[in-house]
């Protein structure tokens, strides 16, 4: 009599669980001097400036506009063409970047907190490739950084 209503609550869960599995998607500010707006116009209001390379969360997209998500959790708006797919990270604290994926390896360099390194593999098991602005590369954990 309720098996009904009990598989419609059972796919409701599954829907909610599907949606929430979603992997993050970030971008990259392609250019220093590139504004953050309250709406998706060129009119409206102005939030901030932004430098190249800084770290993006996109949530959706409208018109030639991206809806994002800084990392201090402020929503705007940015023209799309501001936006790059050359993908960088926020360094969160002071970390090593060591040679190998291995927090024993040899320290390939240090990183400082709110360093922008560039993205160059999500290695999918909680380390990041990354690469410095003097060519330098090395490994990170993920939760070191932010934008991947």
């Amino acid at each position: 009599m309720h098996k009904p209503r009990t598989k419609l609550l059972v796919l409701a869960a599954l829907a909610l669980l599907a949606g929430a599995s979603h992997a993050l998607e970030f971008r990259s500010v392609a250019r220093h001097g590139a504004v953050l707006y309250q709406a998706p116009q060129d009119d409206a209001k102005k939030l901030f400036v932004l430098s190249r390379g800084t770290p993006l969360e996109l949530l959706s997209e409208e018109n030639g506009w991206l809806r994002v998500r800084d990392r201090e959790g402020t929503l705007a708006w940015l023209k799309k063409t501001d936006a790059s797919g050359k993908r960088y990270v926020a360094v969160l604290k002071p970390v090593n970047v060591y040679q190998k994926p291995d927090a024993g390896a040899a320290v390939q360099f240090k990183a400082g907190k709110d360093l922008l390194l560039e993205l160059v593999e999500n290695t999918r098991n909680g380390w990041l490739k990354v690469k410095h602005r003097d060519g330098q590369t090395g490994y990170i954990r993920i939760e070191e950084a932010w934008g991947a």
